[in-house]
């Protein structure tokens, strides 16, 4: 599962990762939360890279409802072809997400710790996201996304069983412009734990209502 992630990265050293023209001034998220809007990297008419902002939590086209969308802030990779939620966007409503962190809490003695996973030098990377639009009659158009997931790896394994799908930089093209069997495959090409880190944050995240550099300051040993 992924229901917190950070994307801190000025606009610049995005746009050097996923090769958008956009520059618009976004303010550094240190706690993302469900129903907020965020960045993601799509395909254009034109075939290039554009950063657009969209709502997390997928609402299908054909939803009747947009709260439908809280439910919808992960899709599991072992079952996107199957969902009816997830089916078209797979077909041609990839996208990127960019992000230099995500949480996830560890269980113990019936307390949950919070951790805050990352490349180990910082830098931005993207998830594999699905985006859609809903446009009911009346209603203005709401565009949105969900963060795929996967089993988690060994660095993630002691913390969460699941984790957000990382991928490697070499697999995002393949994930925006594939066919959608050739797509699933890029998946598997993911970011390796030697290049991630995972420590202790304060439960200042467990607030939506906190977001500052204070959320991802690592827990000192006496914390």
């Amino acid at each position: 599962m992924c229901g917190r992630y950070s994307i801190t990265t000025p606009v610049e050293g995005m746009q050097r990762a996923f090769a958008f023209p956009e520059r618009p001034n976004l303010k550094p998220r240190y706690n993302l939360t469900p129903t907020q809007d965020a960045p993601i990297v799509r395909l254009g008419e034109d075939g290039r890279r554009h950063l657009a902002s969209l709502r997390w939590g997928l609402i299908p086209s054909w939803a009747k409802e947009a709260s439908i969308g809280s439910k919808m802030i992960n899709a599991r990779s072992e079952t996107l072809a199957e969902k009816p939620s997830f089916r078209g966007p797979l077909k041609s409503r990839r996208c990127l997400v960019p992000a230099d962190g995500f949480y996830e809490w560890m269980k113990s003695d019936g307390a949950k710790q919070p951790y805050r996973i990352g490349l180990a030098d910082g830098g931005v990377f993207a998830f594999a996201g699905l985006w859609d639009r809903w446009a009911p009659a009346g209603q203005d158009a709401i565009e949105s996304f969900t963060i795929i997931t996967t089993a988690a790896d060994e660095l993630l394994r002691p913390i969460h069983d699941r984790m957000p799908v990382m991928l490697d930089p070499a697999a995002h093209d393949l994930w925006l412009t594939a066919p959608p069997r050739e797509a699933l495959a890029a998946l598997d090409a993911r970011i390796r734990p030697r290049a991630m880190t995972a420590y202790r944050v304060g439960t200042r995240i467990n607030s939506p209502r906190n977001d500052d550099p204070a959320c991802i300051e690592p827990l000192t040993a006496a914390g």
